[in-house]
């Protein structure tokens, strides 16, 4: 059985008399940096001036600084800025600062697991990677609880990296709901892998393709949006909350039956070899490179997705659906 870590295991006092730069103040960084600085911890936000973040940053009562500034001042630099923008900025603003001694903290392990970032001697290297988007670490962290988190640790020169870790999901909330010890490899593969096989890539492209066959066989486009996007939401809280067990238990004994007869007919082994396939770009290296190539040539294709996403039917339909049923005064 796995472990979990709670409050009990992190010990907050391992912060105490450090300073932490928190760089990024987007989706991760700002719940972040407001969790930790309400948990006591002594925090700085670094940020590129001018920046659209840097007025954000200042009314949440933060005195933020240009990435170097925060750099140079920190004992625990945590980069939270997008994945393809961290090696530049790593390159340009934090690496010639990083002394011995200090640590160097990731919400994600793409970078250091691909080797695009590699730190120096004598700085340690850790992960803190929250469950949920930024808005939930927040806003759980309001509520008196937390958001799960995975920790890990690749390089711990000064004998005490893991314990950094612990006390910074502790400061995030994170130890409320329990962390779970994994490795940058395991986290970054497994984290690429279910964003493009299920949450993301394949639970959109199995809606796009269930609503385009019911509209192509005569049924509403309004109806087939609800049939097969809207309630979508409803099945993914049972499976939250109970697994997928508790969710087979909640729906009626026809959903029950067509679902556990009919789904591996959709999800084939075909599929699978396709899955197989997507795992093995990820494990070679093979989507970062793509990923960062994509990037630095001003990201055509993922444009080109975007705009005739927006031209899509569905998302017409849904925008209409969405102003008829909003709460009314």
């Amino acid at each position: 059985m796995v472990n979990a870590y709670y409050d009990r295991d992190a010990d907050m006092d391992v912060l105490k008399g450090k300073r932490i730069a928190v760089i990024g103040y987007g989706i991760q960084g700002r719940a972040q940096a407001l969790n930790l600085r309400d948990s006591g911890a002594d925090v700085t936000v670094g940020l590129r001036k001018g920046g659209e973040s840097w007025s954000i940053a200042e009314t949440d009562g933060f005195a933020p600084v240009t990435v170097s500034e925060a750099v140079k001042s920190a004992d625990i630099v945590m980069m939270l800025i997008p994945d393809e923008v961290q090696s530049d900025v790593y390159a340009n603003d934090v690496e010639k600062h990083l002394r011995k001694g200090m640590t160097l903290e990731f919400g994600h392990g793409f970078n250091i697991h691909f080797r695009r970032i590699q730190p120096p001697e004598g700085v340690d290297v850790i992960m803190v990677a929250p469950k949920g988007p930024g808005a939930m670490v927040r806003n759980t962290y309001l509520q008196g609880f937390g958001t799960p988190s995975l920790v890990a640790v690749e390089k711990d020169y000064s004998g005490n990296a893991f314990g950094v870790a612990l006390a910074i999901a502790r400061g995030i909330g994170s130890t409320k709901a329990g962390v779970i010890r994994t490795t940058f490899r395991e986290e970054t593969e497994t984290d690429n892998f279910g964003e493009q096989v299920v949450l993301c890539g394949g639970v959109a492209e199995l809606i796009g393709r269930a609503f385009k066959l019911l509209v192509s066989n005569g049924y509403q486009p309004e109806v087939a949006y609800f049939e097969v996007l809207h309630e979508l939401k409803l099945i993914v809280d049972l499976i939250q909350t109970g697994g997928i067990e508790n969710m087979w238990d909640n729906v009626s004994n026809t959903a029950e039956y067509g679902g556990r007869t009919r789904g591996s007919r959709v999800i084939d082994d075909h599929v699978v070899g396709n899955m197989e396939k997507i795992l093995s770009d990820i494990r070679d290296g093979s989507f970062a490179e793509e990923w960062m190539n994509e990037y630095y040539r001003e990201m055509p294709t993922l444009r080109k997705k975007r705009d005739e996403a927006q031209k899509e039917q569905i998302e017409q339909v849904g925008k209409e659906l969405r102003s008829l049923f909003v709460r009314k005064q």
